[in-house]
């Protein structure tokens, strides 16, 4: 099984994402999961009392979770892109959630959680089931 430090959890019934999320694979250390397994569901639930519908990098190494524009700018910086960038995607991201949304069909805005998180312990026990998930994923998606 991979040695994930964080793993994304992403809208995986839109293309759209699903093509970025991909992009991962250079970030040895990230695996991507489905909003929509289970192990992303007992963790949303777990760790915010609820499932909002929001993009999320679970950090276990600095027990943090990063939500919406907060995880878009952070992959950006992880990703390597300059400064600049990781700045435009987190103060556009509802606009380039909204676009990708109503591109791919998607039903529903994104919940309003795009700060950065304490990882509740409770969620943390779970975050071994979030890598399992996305081991399970063609090529860690």
């Amino acid at each position: 099984m991979p040695e994930y430090d964080a793993v994304l959890v992403y809208d995986g019934e839109c293309p759209y994402c699903s093509i970025a999320a991909r992009a991962l694979r250079e970030l040895d250390d990230v695996g991507a999961i489905s909003w929509y397994e289970d192990a992303a569901q007992a963790f949303l639930e777990r760790q915010f009392g609820e499932t909002p519908f929001a993009m999320l990098l679970v950090d276990r190494r600095e027990e943090c979770v990063y939500a919406g524009r907060s995880a878009a700018a952070e992959l950006a910086s992880r990703a390597g892109t300059p400064g600049i960038v990781s700045s435009l995607v987190r103060d556009n991201y509802l606009s380039i959630a909204k676009a990708v949304g109503v591109a791919s069909g998607r039903g529903r805005d994104p919940a309003d959680y795009h700060d950065t998180y304490p990882l509740d312990a409770g969620a943390a026990d779970l975050f071994g089931s979030l890598v399992a998930a996305a081991a399970k994923r063609p090529e860690g998606l």
